[in-house]
């Protein structure tokens, strides 16, 4: 009896030290990982309760975001732990093509010098939802507007396997 406690013990602390390190990005693109078309859509439900937001350089809280701090804020609000800014989140998710975006996914640009300087969250029908910049507030962009699509970069995923099963 003690032995099953003691292994039950070792098993919950494990547990936990595995779902409580708030320090690591999560890679839901592992083996055993596929698209999971409810987080995507729970993922785009929270972006769209932004919509409306003021756009703040640095910010990351519904009291301004820029891009990037708005895409981080949603994904942690469901869970899922990205780094900082565009480049970083870009280079810690799953590169996906661009047939293959679903919703919740990230889309890339290049709007200013550096390569990697805009991000927004893909809400379907080439649509994505995003924090434009200084006087503008979190809304929604056609990636197949000229503007958008000269300026596309790349996608990731976070939430989905970029080679889904085959039926």
């Amino acid at each position: 009896m003690k032995n099953i406690a003691l292994t039950l013990s070792v098993l919950f602390i494990f547990f936990l030290s595995c779902v409580s390190d708030p320090g690591r990005y999560r890679a839901s693109w592992q083996k055993g990982w596929f698209y999971d078309k409810d987080e995507g859509t729970t993922i785009v439900r929270t972006a769209k309760r932004y919509l409306g937001t003021r756009y703040r350089k640095g910010g990351s809280s519904p009291a301004g975001f820029d891009c990037s701090g708005y895409v981080m804020y949603v994904y942690k609000r469901n869970g899922i732990l990205l780094p900082r800014t565009a480049k970083s989140q870009f280079f810690a998710g799953r590169k996906i093509a661009r047939g293959r975006v679903r919703p919740g996914d990230l889309l890339f640009f290049k709007t200013t010098g550096k390569r990697y300087s805009h991000v927004g969250i893909y809400v379907g029908e080439h649509r994505f939802i995003h924090s434009p910049r200084t006087g503008k507030r979190v809304s929604y962009a056609d990636m197949d507007k000229p503007y958008w699509k000269r300026r596309y970069i790349g996608a990731v995923t976070f939430i989905h396997e970029s080679r889904l099963p085959h039926h």
